[in-house]
């Protein structure tokens, strides 16, 4: 690692060279990262490895990126990203972690609360909030609900998730690998898909709903405590 004077003077020199650091507070970048002009690095951003910025993108705050090549014109707010490839267009964060191996194609959306992992996201899909995306390989258009895993870990082997072009993934779906989710088919919120969906099908993996009118008064399982 660098020490202060070092970071200091890369990062002088990366303004000079037509770079913008409103602020140098906590950014730490290391010689062998390579940033284009009218790129903005925001406080508390940490470039390392072989890391390359293309020109006009905005990282940070708050972001570290190791060993990953970035698009043109890509946002990477509160972003961790580790040995992969982000390309253009791309929109990131708040507290996104993409772990190594992954390929986000361009104009993909990935938003809060988001892990991506040993994936690739194809053109214009969106990630939008509180998924684990790992070992799959998301085709373009595709949109995730709130709440989405593929479960690519059976306690033995790692197997991988497809989702093909167009697809609509409900919230709270669970995609239990291998499985594979066909061009513009959709899964029903809180489903749990163990089995291939066919192109243009709607899946619907969850019990039918039942209520026990009156239960509470009849059983009455404990004794409510209210609170001012």
């Amino acid at each position: 690692m660098i020490n202060n004077y070092e970071r200091l003077e890369i990062l002088e020199n990366l303004v000079k060279s037509g770079v913008e650091i409103p602020c140098f507070d906590g950014v730490i970048i290391v010689p062998s990262v390579k940033i284009e002009k009218n790129v903005v690095v925001m406080p508390g951003t940490i470039l390392l490895g072989v890391t390359k910025i293309s020109e006009g993108s905005i990282i940070g705050p708050n972001s570290y990126i190791a060993d990953t090549t970035v698009g043109r014109n890509t946002k990477l707010n509160n972003t961790q990203a580790f040995n992969s490839e982000i390309g253009d267009g791309v929109t990131s964060g708040p507290f996104v972690h993409i772990r190594p191996n992954s390929k986000i194609a361009d104009n993909v959306h990935i938003g809060n609360f988001v892990e991506v992992k040993n994936s690739t996201i194809d053109e214009g899909s969106k990630l939008p909030h509180l998924l684990y995306v790992g070992d799959s390989d998301v085709g373009k258009d595709v949109n995730f609900g709130c709440g989405c895993v593929t479960v690519n870990y059976d306690g033995r082997n790692k197997s991988r998730t497809v989702v093909k072009d167009g697809a609509f993934i409900g919230c709270n779906t669970n995609l239990v690998a291998p499985v594979t989710v066909g061009e513009n088919a959709f899964t029903a919120a809180g489903s749990t898909i163990t089995e291939d969906v066919p192109d243009n099908s709607l899946a619907v993996a969850r019990s039918r709903q039942s209520v026990k009118e009156n239960w509470v008064n009849v059983k009455k399982p404990y004794k409510r405590q209210h609170t001012k």
